[in-house]
């Protein structure tokens, strides 16, 4: 029995899912309306053109916001912890430190911060 469990969940998680839609598309009412085809959120209508221009430098600079962002939460932990990883972390750390350098600076060298030159 050990060793079908993991079937036994796909299996019944499937077959529960399936069930929930069955039972949903035989029950749930079917109404049309012109309200219910408007976009609708957070209790506002929205009005106007939905496609809008932004510059890909604008996402890249949140990329890479993120990226380094959720890397210094890695340093912090490191920093806590530095008593118990002693020597072995200290300079694991200082190769992850040097390894983002080499990307940052690569990131600098691409212009991607540059925002006067069209690409």
């Amino acid at each position: 029995m050990k060793d079908y469990s993991i079937l036994i969940y796909f299996v019944s998680s499937i077959i529960f899912c399936l069930t929930i839609l069955l039972i949903s598309n035989f029950l749930g009412t079917r109404r049309t309306s012109t309200n219910k085809n408007l976009p609708f959120e957070s209790g506002i209508y929205s009005y106007g053109s939905s496609n809008s221009n932004f510059f890909v430098q604008f996402y890249l600079i949140v990329l890479f916001f993120v990226i380094f962002d959720t890397e210094s939460l890695y340093l912090y932990t490191w920093s806590i912890s530095i008593r118990d990883t002693s020597w072995l972390g200290f300079f694991e750390s200082l190769l992850f430190i040097f390894t983002l350098s080499i990307s940052f600076f690569y990131i600098i060298k691409l212009n991607t911060f540059n925002f006067n030159e069209k690409s």
